[in-house]
């Protein structure tokens, strides 16, 4: 056996776990884009090309709403924040990668992080190759599933009503299971106190790129000043 299928098998059954989330959410979200109005080729090319899910359903709204790109890069630098921390865990194992290095930074979902963080790469499978094909796994699944969701969408008629709650179960699936995961539960209800008051003071619409940044701003005053940990 060859390196490349050595490391292929090695990483496709640690990738099975996550093919059954990833073709469900991302079908969610082929009929979702598809709903709004777009073609079916919008859910392949941005699953292809952005392959951050949760900004992706965010990425909709955006479309549909006024232009504003200053809100839009705000919006997806603080919901894919936590990837600044991932890269930087990630510097030494991807040192010496070669031409494999800057698809490995583009395609480190949560997902593709857990695995080639913990993994225990047998001895004798290369490395690189390893940590590639898991990465792409993880993006075909997705993909196949925003593909298979597109073309469901745009060739079946069913009330889809409900379903842009997909992402809202998506973040609270995510805050819960921070919160079960963390001892310390300030940052999670400093969020929540800010986020609701900029949502009275502000309203539905406006609420959002305020209360992010409120509470940027406040994890890094109370992070110097040994408080609030993030």
């Amino acid at each position: 056996m060859n390196k490349y299928r050595a490391a292929f098998a090695t990483a496709f059954p640690l990738t099975l776990p996550i093919c059954a989330a990833f073709l469900f959410l991302g079908m969610s979200y082929g009929v979702l884009t598809v709903s709004k109005g777009f073609s079916v080729w919008y859910p392949f090319f941005m699953s292809l090309l952005i392959f951050a899910g949760s900004m992706e359903f965010v990425t909709v709204g955006l479309l549909l709403s006024a232009f504003d790109p200053v809100g839009a890069f705000c919006m997806a630098l603080m919901i894919n924040s936590r990837h600044l921390f991932y890269g930087i865990s990630m510097l030494e194992r991807f040192k010496g990668m070669g031409w494999k290095k800057p698809y490995l930074i583009f395609g480190m979902c949560d997902e593709s992080f857990s695995i080639n963080c913990s993994a225990a790469i047998p001895p004798g499978i290369d490395k690189g190759w390893f940590m590639l094909f898991v990465t792409a796994l993880n993006q075909l699944y997705w993909v196949t599933g925003a593909t298979l969701g597109g073309l469901l969408g745009s060739s079946v008629s069913f009330n889809t009503k409900g379903l842009d709650f997909v992402l809202a179960a998506l973040f609270i699936t995510i805050f819960i299971s921070q919160w079960q995961n963390s001892d310390n539960h300030q940052p999670a209800l400093a969020g929540l106190c800010i986020s609701a008051a900029c949502l009275a003071f502000f309203g539905p619409q406006q609420f959002l790129l305020p209360s992010m940044l409120l509470i940027a701003a406040l994890f890094i005053y109370f992070y110097y000043r040994g408080g609030i940990k993030p």
